[in-house]
């Protein structure tokens, strides 16, 4: 694939206005476009859920934003410090806004959580997953990995890991910064009560999905799956019902492991 970045991303655009239509077309359309061409396509299967399926994109540059801010239901975004995460958010609503969206996409965040039974313990694990992660690259980020610094995602984390390991409540960029920051590298770590509340200050400033997984998956899933989850979904039920929210049990913070 020859095409610049922007090339791509206006040929996402058109597959993505097609896409959308296929799932949800009453009538066979047509579509004529710089990359694509549709003539009569008759939808014969329909997606179950209504009106279409979810559709989540992720990306941090400015044309990212247009395109993704245009079509995505959920708008995926790699963990960084809460100031420049609440920047991003901000970016992505004026784009929906400028592409005539009344409901902006909904926010999801990703993060690698390190728990352990108190925050000094979390910490003493933290730093046994870093030195083994250097010792099986040996101390240096290869030349796969550190590609994935080209892009702007990655830019963004490896700038936070250059101002400061620890970031606001329990984020930590050491691990990011060590592997080149290729994608979801950032942790929050600390006990499962300092990670609830972190994920928890990202639901304040409009965060409604987070996607977790750890790196020991088989036992973090099952710490997350006792110790984190139920923590964020108990006082996001607390805080709306503060606030006088009526919603289900689960709305507002869904957690998936990944």
């Amino acid at each position: 694939d020859f095409l610049g970045k922007d090339e791509r991303y206006a040929r996402t655009d058109e597959y993505l206005e097609i896409v959308r239509r296929a799932w949800t077309a009453e009538a066979p359309f047509d579509f004529e476009g710089r990359f694509y061409r549709v003539e009569g396509y008759a939808p014969t299967v329909r997606p179950v859920q209504r009106p279409s399926i979810p559709l989540y994109f992720g990306g941090s540059s400015e044309v990212a934003y247009r395109v993704g801010a245009k079509h995505a239901d959920v708008y995926a975004l790699w963990g960084e410090p809460l100031a420049e995460t609440k920047q991003q958010i901000d970016s992505i609503r004026a784009a929906a806004k400028a592409a005539g969206r009344s409901d902006p996409p909904r926010i999801s965040v990703s993060f690698r959580p390190i728990l352990g039974a108190t925050d000094d313990l979390a910490w003493e694990r933290a730093g046994r997953i870093l030195d083994g992660i250097k010792s099986r690259s040996g101390g240096n980020v290869t030349a796969w990995v550190a590609s994935g610094a080209r892009s702007v995602g990655s830019q963004r984390l490896l700038a936070a890991a250059e101002k400061g390991e620890r970031h606001d409540r329990a984020l930590w960029t050491a691990i990011a910064k060590q592997l080149g920051a290729p994608g979801n590298s950032t942790a929050l770590v600390g006990s499962a009560e300092t990670v609830a509340q972190a994920l928890l200050d990202y639901h304040d400033i409009g965060v409604s999905t987070f996607l977790i997984r750890g790196f020991d998956p088989y036992d973090d899933a099952i710490d997350f799956g006792r110790e984190l989850i139920p923590r964020v979904r108990e006082e996001v039920r607390r805080r709306e019902s503060a606030r006088g929210i009526a919603r289900e049990p689960v709305a507002g913070a869904t957690i998936g492991a990944a």
